[in-house]
């Protein structure tokens, strides 16, 4: 059974850093495009960064650019998301998300789900 499992988040300040962890199991990351999701209360998901089954970075969102960097790990089946200079819009619940082969922008588009962990910068 696909699971994707999200940790790494918490409360920083601004300007602060945190990296989030996504563990896979049940499907190899290499075959599938893994991303960051982000939402906050009443807002759609945004999609933060991605990084293709190839190994190749899908994008970041223009709000994280040059700050947020998305790499994985094989060997460990994650992905992660290293975030810097993190700012209080940054604050949300953010996903890890899964679909076979290339990536995708819509959240439509992606069929596995983590739970969520919350990230909360303060000012």
């Amino acid at each position: 059974q696909e699971q994707l499992t999200e940790s790494g988040g918490g409360s920083v300040q601004a300007g602060g850093s945190l990296t989030l962890s996504c563990a896979a199991s049940g499907l190899i990351i290499s075959s599938h495009c893994v991303a960051w999701f982000r939402q906050v209360s009443g807002k759609e998901r945004e999609r933060v960064a991605g990084i293709h089954d190839l190994g190749t970075v899908a994008g970041y969102a223009d709000s994280v650019k040059g700050r947020f960097t998305i790499s994985r790990d094989l060997a460990k089946n994650t992905v992660s998301l290293q975030m810097d200079r993190l700012k209080p819009e940054d604050t949300a619940m953010y996903y890890c998300a899964a679909r076979p082969s290339a990536c995708a922008i819509p959240a439509s588009d992606f069929g596995f789900w983590g739970q969520g962990t919350q990230v909360t910068v303060s000012s």
